[in-house]
């Protein structure tokens, strides 16, 4: 069993809290939701298995799939120098047929 295997992912409730940091609400998200699927941002080093458990222990719902997209930041000009904006991770959630996530009011 290698160590990424779903039967040994058990974050803590703590962690799990961390894991779903915030819903990702664009007009792309908005038009997934008819396809069963929500968008989060999570931290940078969580994987497939902790967000599946999280959304599923925090939500109580069913998930079938997850997808996560790093996205590497721009490097923009910030007052003449240049910088760069923080990485991020996104996670695009797929629910079974019949679960939903109201991401709007967080129930």
């Amino acid at each position: 069993m290698s160590k990424y295997s779903p039967k040994q992912v058990k974050p803590s409730q703590g962690r799990m809290f961390e894991i779903i940091r915030n819903p990702i609400i664009t007009e792309k998200a908005t038009n997934q939701a008819n396809d069963n699927q929500v968008s989060f941002y999570v931290p940078l080093d969580s994987n497939k298995f902790e967000i599946r458990k999280a959304v599923e222990t925090v939500y109580s719902t069913k998930v079938t799939a997850v997808n996560t997209i790093l996205v590497k930041g721009k490097t923009k000009m910030f007052r003449g120098k240049p910088g760069k904006r923080n990485d991020f991770k996104k996670a695009i959630v797929t629910l079974a047929d019949g679960e939903t996530i109201d991401v709007m009011t967080g129930a």
